[in-house]
C-alpha cells in the first residue's frame, strides 16, 4: 500500500479528531486508540502518524469540541437577529430537552467532558480549552442588562442549572423523573432569562 498524500493525511486527521470529539462526548476519554480508529475508519498504527500520544488527541478533540459548539451558538444568536434574550431561550430550550440528552456524541461538550478533563493535570491544554469554553458560555447565558460581577455570576448560575440539569437527567434516563428534571430546570430558567 502507498503512501498518502499530504492532502490526505491532514483529512484523515480531521476525521479522526471529529470522531474521537463525538466519541469522547458520548463514551468518554478512556476509549481505546484501537476502538476510535476503528469507528473513524483508519488503521490503529496510522494513530501514531498523527498524533505525539492519545493526550495530544484528547486536547485537539476538546478544543475541537468546545469551539464547534461555541461557533454553533454564536451563529444562533446571528440568527435571532443579536436579541440576546431570544437566543437564550432557544438555547434553554434546546439545552433541555429530551434530544439533546438522549443525543451525547453531538451536545454540549461542557457536560459530556467535564468528569474526564477534572482528571487531567491543570496545565494540560484540554483543561485550559475547556476552561475557557466554561467561561464563554456562561458569559453568553449572562443577563443583557446586568453589569459587572452580578451578570458574571448570573451567567455562570444559568450555566450551572443547564449543565446539572442535563447530567443528573442522562443519569436518570428511562425513568420519569428524568424528563421531571428538565422541565423543572427549564421553567426555573426561563423565569429569569
Amino acid at each position: 500500500m502507498g503512501r498518502v498524500s499530504q492532502a490526505q493525511a491532514q483529512a484523515n486527521r480531521r476525521r479522526v479528531v471529529d470522531t474521537a470529539s463525538r466519541l469522547f462526548r458520548e463514551q468518554g476519554t478512556h476509549l481505546s486508540v484501537a476502538d476510535l480508529m476503528k469507528a473513524a475508519g483508519l488503521t490503529h498504527g496510522a494513530f501514531y502518524k498523527q498524533f505525539a500520544s492519545k493526550e495530544a488527541l484528547v486536547d485537539e478533540a476538546t478544543a475541537h469540541a468546545i469551539d464547534e459548539w461555541v461557533r454553533s451558538h454564536a451563529a444562533h444568536f446571528e440568527q435571532n437577529g443579536g436579541r440576546r434574550d431570544a437566543a437564550q431561550r432557544d438555547l434553554i430550550d434546546a439545552y433541555l430537552s429530551s434530544e439533546h440528552r438522549d443525543n451525547a456524541a453531538d451536545g454540549c461538550p461542557v457536560a459530556a467532558l467535564a468528569a474526564d478533563v477534572a482528571r487531567e493535570p491543570e496545565d494540560r491544554e484540554a483543561r485550559r480549552t475547556y476552561t475557557q469554553g466554561v467561561a464563554e458560555l456562561a458569559a453568553y447565558l449572562a443577563p443583557a442588562d446586568a453589569h459587572g460581577d452580578e451578570g458574571g455570576e448570573e451567567g455562570l448560575v444559568r450555566l450551572c442549572t443547564l449543565v446539572g440539569a442535563l447530567l443528573l437527567s442522562r443519569a436518570t434516563q428511562g425513568s420519569p423523573l428524568s424528563d421531571e428534571i428538565l422541565s423543572a430546570a427549564r421553567a426555573a430558567l426561563m423565569e429569569t432569562a
